[in-house]
């Protein structure tokens, strides 16, 4: 067998890939250009990808190909459908990153609760050291303890993270954007309600038809001041140019690990705010966990050990 992984730089260089050569010939590339992709797996028995496009000009040309092992959860960079027309075999790996989303939700609701930031500077600054009390108060935080949680998407990741939040004292909401993924533990409330009422609102859904730009200028507007918004979910489900205007103009809290295009544009409005501290931005590395990656790789192995145990049966 020929197994090819087109982008292993995005599993990071401490992912040890050589288990993958228990299956035969190993070719691993840390990047591939969507022009590059044709050439490297047109022998290619199993391909791994993450984020290379494998559409259906590229998967014609793969006479070989039986097996595409997506190295993440979502599929959309593959053409399912005409990956079944040929018999080739699509896995996604699940549930790997679930306990690292929801550790970085909250790294990202207390970073901004607490003004971390600024009490960090206060002290480099060595402002501190020049005061005449022993603490600081300049920028007064709020404890989550007996604050309402709102939750936009309670699949795997978001009932986890309602469940640490109620383990803070927080009363947890939620609002299912597919209309089906109702839960009794939790109560569910409509959209509005929950952008209204809601101190802390932390999304996990996914991007569709009906999250695309669910959060805009028509809605934002409506939250809480000094709400914390966080999207864990995709960039596409907040207007970023609605989001940013709003954030120049009320007092609310914003954490992002996705953005409309990965990596941000740089002209990105989110990047040329006058209110910078009320906007804390990570490059999409929830899922990164040292153990979630492992985990994800472990994912891999057994998917091609069941795939060819399948095609021995």
């Amino acid at each position: 067998m020929k197994i090819v992984v087109l982008d292993a730089k995005t599993l990071g260089c401490d992912v040890n890939l050589d288990i993958l050569k228990e299956f035969g010939e190993l070719i691993v590339f840390d990047t591939t250009k969507y022009e590059e992709t044709i050439d490297r797996i047109k022998d290619a028995d199993i391909v791994v990808t993450n984020k290379v496009i494998l559409d259906k000009q590229i998967l014609e040309s793969a006479k070989n190909l039986k097996l595409i092992c997506i190295a993440a959860t979502g599929m959309n960079n593959v053409d399912l459908n005409y990956a079944k027309t040929k018999n080739i075999e699509v896995k996604n790996v699940v549930g790997y990153s679930t306990e690292s989303v929801v550790q970085h939700t909250f790294a990202l609701a207390f970073y901004l609760i607490e003004h971390l930031k600024k009490y960090d500077e206060f002290v480099k600054s060595k402002s501190w050291s020049s005061s005449d009390i022993f603490t600081c108060l300049n920028w007064p935080f709020f404890e989550i303890h007996n604050k309402r949680w709102g939750i936009i998407g309670l699949g795997t990741i978001g009932k986890r993270v309602a469940q640490v939040a109620k383990s803070f004292g927080c009363e947890v909401v939620y609002y299912s954007t597919s209309g089906k993924n109702l839960d009794n533990e939790f109560k569910h409330i409509p959209l509005d309600t929950l952008l209204c009422t809601s101190d802390i609102i932390s999304i996990h859904a996914p991007l569709n038809e009906k999250t695309q730009n669910l959060l805009n200028k028509t809605n934002i507007i409506k939250l809480k001041n000094r709400a914390v918004l966080l999207n864990l979910g995709r960039g596409g489900i907040i207007n970023e140019e609605d989001l940013a205007k709003i954030v120049d103009e009320k007092e609310i809290y914003v954490g992002l690990d996705v953005t409309q295009k990965e990596p941000i544009d740089k002209n990105s409005p989110l990047l040329n705010l006058k209110n910078q501290d009320r906007v804390f931005i990570t490059p999409h590395i929830a899922w990164t966990s040292i153990e979630a990656r492992e985990r994800l790789l472990m994912g891999i192995v057994k998917n091609i050990e069941e795939f060819l145990e399948g095609k021995e049966q």
